[in-house]
């Protein structure tokens, strides 16, 4: 039983790190690029980026297949290099939650970026400061406590992603089936401890980074 319980919670925190790094990275890096660049195309473009926020995941995730499918270029292109589909892999897991969590990032990030002084980035480029030094010593220490709080959001959104990841992912025991996966077949099957262990586990992490958040707006 414990076996049984443990197995999805490591492929959830799995698919967690490695999806909640790259959200991170990518989340900060476009923040930074569209607090500072004006060009034409641009609201739209935000609009896209911001789009998986609100569609259903099923969309999302239908997507995602249409995309990555072994019948699309990218699909074959990924099957040719690894020797096999993504499609219902513990990556595509990844994808879909990148996809589904990038949107929290990126707007914290933008947000962050746009809330510091310009005149403090530019009296340091004035003094010589390289603009990789401008962004690591001063944008991102002056923004850092709305990349925090972006970063716990969108990884507490990855642990939570669930129907983008059912559609792209699947849901196989001990290869795709994270938490959120495992509750509902949990709940199908009539096995109702299962699905409180999970449960209480999903709040208790969810509710820490919660917790962590609302600290560090203080």
């Amino acid at each position: 039983m414990f076996e049984e319980f443990l197995i999805p919670l490591k492929i959830s925190l799995k698919v967690t790190i490695v999806a909640g790094f790259f959200v991170i990275i990518l989340g900060t890096i476009a923040g930074r690029i569209l607090s500072m660049k004006s060009f034409k195309g641009k609201t739209l473009l935000e609009t896209i980026l911001m789009l998986p926020l609100v569609l259903p995941p099923t969309v999302v995730g239908f997507l995602l297949l249409v995309i990555f499918g072994r019948q699309s270029f990218i699909g074959k292109m990924i099957e040719w290099l690894v020797k096999q589909p993504i499609v219902f892999t513990w990556w595509a897991a990844v994808i879909a939650s990148i996809i589904v969590a990038f949107p929290l990032m990126y707007q914290s990030a933008k947000t962050g970026f746009q809330s510091v002084d310009i005149e403090i980035e530019e009296a340091a480029r004035v003094c010589g400061a390289s603009e990789w030094n401008v962004f690591f010593l001063i944008s991102i220490p002056l923004s850092l406590k709305a990349i925090i709080s972006g970063s716990i959001l969108s990884v507490a959104r990855v642990l939570g992603e669930f129907g983008a990841t059912l559609m792209f992912a699947g849901n196989i025991p001990g290869k795709t089936q994270t938490v959120p996966t495992a509750i509902y077949l949990a709940i199908d099957a009539g096995n109702m401890k299962m699905a409180w262990l999970w449960v209480l586990s999903m709040v208790l992490i969810s509710f820490i980074m919660l917790l962590v958040v609302q600290l560090k707006q203080k």
